[in-house]
C-alpha cells in the first residue's frame, strides 16, 4: 500500500541540500519465507530464543539434533516433520551440503564429468562445520555458505543464521567426524531401503541440478553406493534412535518429538524463572537513566497516559517527549575537550562528540515514530529496523527482519522502541546488534515508558547497555501491560485497533 511505502521511505536519513546525495549501504537480512506454515503458527528458520543470563547469552545451549543416512533417504523430509510436530518458533535447519568444500579447477573438470567424489568424507569442510555448530550452539549468529550444485560451487553470498532452542543439523556424514559428535545431543540415523534412494536420487539430480540419467547412475555406482558401505552405514551404530522407512515412520518420529519437547520446557521454565527473579530485592541499575521528572515532563506524562486524550494530542505530546528524550540521551555520549574561535577572534573552550558517527535503530512498528526526533537533533543520522513481533501464544518475540547499516560496529548505536515491559524483545534487538559486533557499551536503549521488570531484565542480560526513558513503572499485570501504563502505543499513535488481549507493547507482547 502507499502508506506501507511512505513507512519505509521514512526509514531513511533525509539528506541536507549542500551535500550531494550519500550512497545507502546497508547490510540486511531479507525475510525469508518461512520453512513451514502449520494450522497453530508459521515457523521461521532465522528466530532466535529470547532467554538470556547475566553474561547476556543463552541460559542453556541450545538442543542439536543430528539427523544421518544414506543420500535421498529422506532425511530433510524427516528433519521437517520434526520441526511440524515441535511447533516452536526457534528451529535452525542445517544440510551439511552447505559445507562441500571448494574445488579446484582440476576437481571442477571431474565433477562435470561426474569423477569427483562427493560423498567421501574428505569432499566436506568439517572444520567450518564445528565452528559453525559451535557458534550456532552458544546462541551466536553464523554465516552459512550457499553451494550451487549446479556449477559445483560456493556462491559469492553467505546466509546468515541467528541462534535457535533446537538446531536439526543433517547430512550424509552427520556422524563421520569426532569432534562434531560430541556437539549432537541427539543422534538419528533415517534407514531407507537404497532402490528408494536410488530412485529419489535420480528424480533430483535430474529435475533439480540438470544432470542426465546416465551420469547420475554412473555416479552412483561408482561413489554413492561404495560411499554409503563403507563410511555411512557403519555410523548406523553410534545412533540414539534408528528411523526404519524415514518419513513414513510417525511412531518414531513422535516419540522424538516429546523428548525434544521435554529439554524445551526445562530450558524455557528456567528462563522465565530468571528473568522473574531478576528485579526482585534489587535497586534500579546504575545503566538506568531517568529524564527529570520537572513539571512539564509530567503534565506530558499526564496527557498522554489518558485514555481520553485525542489521537492528534497525543502524538503532539508524544513528539515533544521523544525529543526531550532523544537530546537528554545524546547528552551521555562521550564528549572531549576542544578550543574554537569565536568570530571576535577569541578562544572558546568547548566540547564536541568523540565517537565516530551515531546511528539510530527502531524496533518496528512503534520505534519508528521516535526516527524524527533524532533525526532533527543528529545531523545526516543513519537509520536501521529490527522488526521483532511477539507469539500471542507463546508470549515469546520472534525476529523477522533486520535492516542495518554497514560498519555499525564502530558507532554508537540509538536503540528506539516506546514501551518496554518485560525486555524480550529489547534483549533480542540488543543480542542482534552484539551479533554485528557492536559493543555492548556503546548501545543506548531509549523508551518512553519501562516497567522495572523490563529494566531489570536488560540490565542482568547486558550490565553495559544504557537504558535512558522518562519514565519508569513499578508493575507488569498478568497480560504483560505496564501498570499504570500508557496502554498500545502503536495502535494510539497510528490509529489502529488491537485485540482486546493485546498489551501495551508494540504488536502484543514485543517489548
Amino acid at each position: 500500500s502507499n502508506s506501507s511505502a511512505e513507512s519505509l521511505d521514512r526509514l531513511y536519513p533525509t539528506v541536507g541540500s549542500t551535500k550531494p546525495p550519500r550512497k545507502r549501504t546497508t547490510s540486511q537480512c531479507k525475510s525469508e519465507p518461512p520453512l513451514l506454515r502449520t494450522s497453530k503458527r508459521t515457523i521461521y528458520t532465522a528466530g532466535r530464543p529470547p532467554w538470556y543470563n547475566e553474561h547476556g547469552t543463552q541460559s542453556k545451549e541450545a538442543f542439536v539434533i543430528g539427523l544421518g543416512g544414506g543420500s535421498a533417504s529422506g532425511k530433510t523430509t524427516v528433519a521437517t516433520m520434526i520441526i511440524e510436530a515441535l511447533d516452536v518458533p526457534w528451529v535452525v535447519l542445517l544440510s551439511m551440503d552447505s559445507f562441500y568444500k571448494v574445488l579446484t579447477k582440476q576437481q571442477q573438470e571431474q565433477a562435470a564429468s561426474n569423477d569427483f567424489n562427493f560423498d567421501h568424507p574428505d569432499a566436506f569442510d568439517f572444520d567450518l562445520i564445528i565452528a559453525t555448530l559451535k557458534k550456532l550452539k552458544q546462541g551466536k549468529s553464523v554465516k552459512i555458505p550457499i553451494y550451487d550444485f549446479t556449477t559445483h560451487s560456493r556462491k559469492k553470498e553467505w546466509k546468515t543464521l541467528y541462534g535457535a532452542n533446537v538446531i536439526i543439523f543433517e547430512g550424509i556424514m552427520a556422524f563421520a567426524d569426532k569432534e562434531l559428535l560430541k556437539l549432537l545431543d541427539l543422534k538419528i540415523f533415517v534407514d531407507t531401503d537404497s532402490d528408494i534412494r536410488l530412485v529419489r536420487r535420480l528424480r533430483r539430480d535430474i529435475s533439480e541440478r540438470g544432470r542426465d540419467i546416465e551420469g547420475v547412475i554412473k555416479q552412483y555406482n561408482k561413489f554413492v553406493k561404495p560411499a554409503f558401505d563403507q563410511y555411512i552405514q557403519p555410523t548406523m551404530r553410534l545412533a540414539d534412535i534408528v528411523v526404519p522407512r524415514g518419513s513414513g515412520n510417525t511412531v518414531a518420529i513422535d516419540l522424538i518429538v516429546q523428548h525434544v519437547h521435554s529439554q524445551l520446557e526445562e530450558v524455557r521454565a528456567a528462563g522465565w524463572a530468571a528473568l522473574a527473579s531478576a528485579h526482585q530485592c534489587h535497586p534500579l541499575p546504575q545503566t538506568l537513566s531517568v529524564l527529570k521528572s520537572t513539571p512539564q515532563v509530567r503534565g506530558m506524562h499526564t496527557i498522554i497516559r489518558n485514555k481520553e486524550t485525542s489521537r492528534d494530542e497525543f502524538i503532539f505530546y508524544s513528539k515533544r517527549l521523544m525529543r526531550l528524550l532523544i537530546e537528554h540521551a545524546l547528552s551521555l555520549l562521550p564528549f572531549q575537550s576542544c578550543t574554537v574561535q569565536t568570530p571576535q577572534g577569541h578562544d572558546y573552550e568547548g566540547r564536541m562528540y568523540s565517537g565516530k558517527q551515531i546511528t539510530g535503530v527502531s524496533i518496528l512498528r512503534a520505534g519508528e515514530t521516535m526516527e524524527p526526533a533524532l533525526r532533527a537533533v543528529c545531523k545526516d543520522v543513519r537509520i536501521g529496523t529490527i522488526l521483532i513481533q511477539t507469539n500471542c501464544n507463546t508470549g515469546e518475540p520472534e525476529l523477522h527482519y533486520l535492516r542495518l547499516p554497514k560498519d555499525i560496529s564502530e558507532d554508537h548505536v540509538i536503540l528506539m522502541d516506546c514501551t518496554v515491559s518485560t525486555g524480550a524483545a529489547a534483549m533480542m534487538a540488543v543480542r542482534v546488534l552484539l551479533d554485528h559486533d557492536v559493543p555492548e557499551d556503546k548501545i543506548f536503549l531509549l523508551s518512553l515508558l519501562m516497567a522495572e521488570m523490563g529494566v531489570h531484565s536488560v540490565a542482568y542480560a547486558f550490565p553495559r547497555v544504557k537504558i535512558i526513558t522518562t519514565a519508569v513503572d513499578k508493575k507488569v499485570n498478568d497480560l504483560f501491560r505496564i501498570i499504570p501504563g500508557i496502554g498500545n502505543f502503536g495502535d494510539r499513535y497510528f490509529g489502529t485497533d488491537a485485540p482486546p488481549d493485546w498489551s501495551d507493547d508494540e504488536d502484543a507482547l514485543s517489548t
